[in-house]
């Protein structure tokens, strides 16, 4: 079940409007790589170490080739290729590579088959709210927070009579 903490923020399209609550993917910690590699060879005839140390050899792999402009696939998960911006010129001898293009960066897309098994049967949970640098642990607790019951006098709320 995937996390989510409630963030009242401002849309900046309009930066007038007021701020609205918004969710968020509230990250839990992950696994460490020799718990993930445990976990995903449980009851396959490949050992933890064999996977791990596939991955640190995919991990090596995979830089040289992006840099190369070749668009990396990874078997069951998708791809991985390189993207990037770039300011423009009139006149194409004035083109500067070192100087003009920007904001490199790694883009991956899941294969149509790893995207819908994870998002298939996606079921969502409170994982809190956030105010004011004020963390809540869940929606009830922000709410109790904001509006505590009032106090009847008593252990209930029932009128005293003297």
């Amino acid at each position: 079940m995937a996390k989510y903490k409630l963030i009242k923020r401002t849309n900046p399209l309009k930066k007038a409007d007021p701020p609205k609550w918004y969710a968020t993917p509230k990250s839990e910690t992950p696994l460490t790589g020799k718990a993930m590699t445990r976990a995903a060879t449980a009851n396959t005839t490949t050992a933890p170490i064999e996977m791990e140390a596939s991955l640190e050899l995919f991990a090596k792999f995979a830089p040289q080739q992006l840099q190369q402009g070749h668009t990396v696939k990874i078997p069951g998960l998708g791809s991985l290729r390189l993207t990037f911006k770039s300011d423009g010129v009139d006149n194409i001898d004035d083109f500067r590579a070192s100087s003009m293009i920007k904001d490199a960066r790694i883009i991956f897309t899941p294969t149509k088959e790893f995207r819908e098994s994870v998002l298939s049967g996606l079921t969502f949970e409170d994982g809190g709210v956030l105010e004011n640098d004020i963390s809540y642990a869940s929606l009830s607790d922000y709410r109790l927070a904001k509006n505590p019951p009032s106090s009847g006098g008593g252990d209930d709320d029932r009128p005293v009579i003297e």
